[in-house]
């Protein structure tokens, strides 16, 4: 009798060192090849969302610049120096009344002034009360500044043709839409415009200073400089020689490589408007983002 073997089937228990080997060499491979091929594009895309974020903040503290220029008291820009400029940002104007209601107002108005009359504004005289015309974007507060007819630059610092609010009524009424009470002021006369415009206790005169930005980047590759706004340090008479300090301001924008500020308050033939240039530099991880704009200036009263 014969007895047949039984047959050997061999089983393989994993892979040997070899083959670990190769198999780890080749993915060394393939991954240094993709990260060739693929650091390029991703540092590209690094670097474009850092331009696009920069110049989103550079672009932001143009605007927030330019807000402050278009609703500042006319001709009240000041410019020391190419790096800050100083002016006036109002928070309201409108119309205020100039003659008598002689239509509502009673007889006994014309001798005796009582609240039931009429305010008018009449810069022949002193003024504590007038009354105002149109409907204003914010309700003035007191101790709020009122201006009017400024056509020297110097004169809204001074005090010339500037009085505090010491009261604000609603009146809605033939008289008008709001009285506004002020310390007695006799405004600069000739001039028959009607226009007011109201500066906020809060902020009064404001100095964008750029600081510390002298073209340079620090061991990061970022800009040095700062943009900061600084307000509410009151109404100063004499035209600035430096710009002040920048600590006791508000940081508008950080990382600024460069600024330069430039004005000119006689642009044109009408000699009515100003004309200014705002230029920011800003700089993070060595990317820079450069924006320059120029706006004209109302200066009429």
């Amino acid at each position: 009798m014969k007895h047949s073997k039984p047959a050997h089937h061999g089983t393989r228990g994993g892979f040997t060192l070899v083959e670990l080997i190769l198999v780890i060499v080749i993915m060394a491979v393939i991954a240094a090849s993709l990260a060739v091929v693929m650091r390029p594009a991703l540092d590209a895309y690094v670097d474009s969302r850092v331009r696009a974020e920069i110049s989103d903040q550079a672009d932001s503290a143009i605007r927030r610049m330019l807000r402050d220029v278009r609703q500042a008291v006319p001709n009240s820009i000041r410019i020391p120096n190419t790096q800050c400029f100083e002016l006036v940002p109002t928070s309201t104007g409108g119309r205020y009344r100039q003659g008598r209601d002689t239509t509502n107002d009673a007889a006994s108005c014309d001798s005796t002034w009582t609240s039931a009359c009429s305010a008018p504004l009449d810069p022949s005289q002193a003024t504590t009360d007038f009354d105002t015309l149109t409907p204003l974007s914010t309700t003035p507060s007191a101790n709020d500044w009122v201006v009017i007819n400024n056509q020297n630059t110097s004169d809204v610092y001074a005090g010339v043709n500037t009085a505090q609010i010491t009261n604000v009524q609603a009146l809605n009424d033939t008289r008008g839409r709001l009285r506004i009470s002020i310390a007695s002021k006799q405004f600069p006369y000739g001039y028959d415009g009607g226009r007011f415009m109201v500066v906020p206790n809060s902020q009064r005169a404001v100095f964008y200073v750029c600081s510390g930005a002298d073209g340079t980047v620090d061991s990061s590759g970022n800009g040095k400089g700062v943009l900061v706004r600084v307000k509410n340090y009151g109404f100063n008479a004499a035209y600035p020689t430096s710009c002040p300090a920048a600590a006791s301001g508000d940081i508008v924008a950080s990382r600024v490589l460069s600024c330069t500020f430039i004005y000119d308050p006689n642009q044109g033939a009408t000699q009515q408007n100003g004309f200014i240039w705002l230029e920011l530099t800003m700089t993070r991880n060595n990317e820079s983002a450069h924006l320059a704009v120029g706006a004209h200036v109302t200066n009429s009263p």
